[in-house]
This record gives structure tokens, sequence and C-alpha cells, in this order.
């Protein structure tokens, strides 16, 4: 990856997809949009146009874990997304915990907004912060 590489986070839900846009050079997150497709043809349409947009090195995608760090059936369906970015995209494509992203959005946004673009953020810093320890 290059020194100052961009990068695209996703918080993957099926109704919604939370992005946000970081790069390592700043090694700074912010929120960018929420997706909401109907199909899998919209999904993949709407993340093909940011890609051409934002044109990231890699993207950074939540896993979501049970309390105890173990996988769950959502976990297995962001595999398949995160496969399924590589596959099409040919990008490389990180797994990061996303365990309270959520309960950190809210805490953000300190109200009962969307927060799927705040806690896409909050997984993206995370991985940031974890490549600059």
């Amino acid at each position: 990856m290059p020194e100052a590489a961009t990068l695209l986070g996703f918080d993957y839900g099926l109704k919604k997809i939370g992005v946000a846009i970081g790069n390592t050079l700043t090694a700074q997150a912010r929120p960018l949009t929420i997706l909401r497709p109907v199909t899998k043809q919209e999904r993949f349409a709407q993340i093909e146009q940011l890609l051409e947009e934002w044109q990231p090195d890699a993207v950074v995608v939540g896993l979501p874990l049970t309390l105890d760090g173990q996988e769950q059936y959502s976990s297995l369906r962001c595999r398949r997304f995160a496969h399924q970015l590589h596959g099409r995209y040919g990008l490389m494509v990180h797994l990061v915990d996303e365990r309270g992203s959520s309960l950190e959005a809210q805490a953000i946004l300190a109200t009962h907004a969307d927060d799927d673009a705040v806690a896409a953020a909050v997984i993206l810093q995370r991985w940031l912060d974890q490549k600059a320890e």
C-alpha cells in the first residue's frame, strides 16, 4: 500500500451500509454517506460509483463479533461482503472488529439520527490507529 493511501470504510448491513473515507497520511477518518440499496445490483452500483469517485487503495469492513469475540451469523455476511469487494474490484480488504462502533457513533452524534456513516468512520479510525502503533 502506498505511504499516503486512501481508504473507504464500510459498516455493512442488509438495509443500510455506512461509508467513511480516510487516509494514512493524516490517519483520520470521517463519515461519508449511507447507502440504502434495495437490491444487490443497486448495492454494487452505488459502491462502484464511490470507488470511481474516491479511488481508494484499500477498504476496511467492520466485522461484527459477539461480546466475547466470537463470530456470529452476521460475521459470515460481512466476510462474504468483504470477499465480494475483493473479487469484484481487486482491492485489498481489511476486516476490523466493529464491537461497540454503533454505540460510539451514537455518542458522537448525541442524537437518534442514522449513525451508520459515523460507525463506518469509527471502524476505519480503529484500523488507522492500529496501523499507527
